[in-house]
């Protein structure tokens, strides 16, 4: 896989480089800001983008800003957002972009190679892969929300593990309940929050995000702690 990245830590960004090319990817630019990232990516062409979000000069939205950039050019790119924060209102706006896979883990829940270098994969195989950590920070602002009122309890439960990027049978797993439930939950739960379903687990998820955010006022930028992927 070719991977573009942009992050400001030296030792971060070499590190990541060179878990990569270990793992048999190849590293086409590796940027300590967002300045030359549009031109990175229509050179290079890379099927995986890895931002920050807080890059020079003022280390506040740089990096998401750039996210969303990428998505603009080349609706196809695929994008990882890989940091300690999670930035509420570009978040929800790179979530719902339609368009290629994304992804957005916290750098401090990021604990096992493998399973990061498993979301890298699965995210260039056109998955989402949200931090839970992400997700429930997107919800939390959002619960007031009257068409989230209307959501039970263990609707809210499954809604929140289809946003991690649970299938069905995990979510079946993790609830222990029968997968024929949990479909019959979420057909509820889009009912409930008067969105279509279609076909597609990650883009439900996305709409659901989407529609959410529309009627909310933008947060600040929120710190986080600990977070792992999907």
């Amino acid at each position: 896989m070719r991977i573009l990245i942009v992050e400001d830590s030296v030792l971060l960004r070499e590190g990541i480089s060179r878990l990569l090319a270990d793992a048999g990817h190849e590293v086409v630019a590796a940027l300590p800001d967002a300045s030359r990232v549009l031109a990175a990516a229509a050179d290079l062409s890379p099927d995986l983008a890895i931002v920050d979000v807080r890059l020079p000069p003022t280390f506040t939205d740089e990096g998401i800003r750039a996210a969303l950039a990428l998505r603009r050019q080349d609706p196809a790119q695929a994008v990882l957002v890989l940091s300690q924060y999670v930035e509420e209102r570009y978040a929800s706006d790179l979530i719902a972009q339609a368009g290629g896979a994304v992804g957005y883990l916290l750098k401090d829940r990021v604990t096992d190679v493998a399973d990061f270098l498993e979301a890298i994969e699965r995210i260039r195989a056109g998955a989402s892969v949200l931090d839970p950590e992400v997700v429930a920070q997107l919800f939390a602002r959002r619960s007031r929300d009257a068409r989230m009122q209307r959501l039970t309890e263990r609707e809210r439960a499954v809604l929140s593990l289809i946003a991690e990027g649970k299938s069905n049978g995990a979510i079946a797993r993790i609830l222990f309940v029968s997968e024929g439930a949990v479909e019959k939950h979420i057909t509820s739960i889009f009912s409930k929050l008067d969105l279509e379903q279609d076909q597609h687990g990650n883009r439900r998820v996305l709409a659901v995000l989407a529609h959410i955010d529309a009627t909310a006022e933008p947060g600040p930028v929120t710190p986080t702690q600990n977070g792992h992927e999907r």
